[in-house]
């Protein structure tokens, strides 16, 4: 079982505001910057676990370990094969947001309050999991999208992972008063 994090994101998330702030995580890639709009009207809990984890550094050097042309990008596993998290899990909190391309959710088992740390975001719209799975994020701009979509088409081999690594260098929280 990984180290639990809890007790580090929990400290990280003192003094996030939703009803004063608005917040973005800017991923730095090896591919590009990605920025994530965070939608904490819809899904509170999964955007406060994302910015914690962001706040300590949780996600700096992971890779988007999956790869799913035409469908999505997975990252946030700290081992790397799509079965490691923080310790936690968080409850679903599912939400009438559409999976259409950039939006970003929380990847799961087969239990809907198994998520943790690991995310997807769509590559192209994903009917099949709206309501099934927690979006919380969208991709800010265009460019961001650009990004994702680069990521999208790198060369995959067994079990949909890169040929090539793709890194998260660093992860940023940023925020702006509302």
């Amino acid at each position: 079982m990984a180290k639990n994090r809890k007790a580090e994101v929990e400290a990280a998330q003192k003094g996030l505001d939703f009803n004063t702030k608005k917040y973005q995580v800017e991923l730095d890639t090896s591919v590009g910057k990605i920025t994530l709009d965070m939608l904490p009207d819809v899904a509170p809990g999964h955007c406060r676990n994302m910015l914690g984890l962001a706040k300590i550094g949780y996600y700096d050097g992971l890779g988007f370990h999956r790869i799913i042309k035409g469908f999505m990008i997975q990252g946030g596993c700290p081992e790397g094969t799509g079965s490691g998290g923080p310790g936690y899990t968080i409850p679903a909190e599912f939400n009438a947001t559409k999976h259409v391309a950039g939006v970003v959710s929380m990847a799961r088992t087969s239990d809907p309050n198994s998520g943790g740390s690991q995310f997807f975001i769509c590559l192209e719209a994903a009917p099949h999991l709206d309501r099934q799975y927690t979006a919380f994020g969208r991709t800010a701009d265009a460019a961001s999208l650009a990004v994702v979509k680069s990521i999208g088409i790198v060369k995959t081999g067994a079990n949909d992972r890169p040929a090539t690594p793709v890194t998260i260098k660093s992860a940023k929280v940023l925020e702006t008063a509302k």
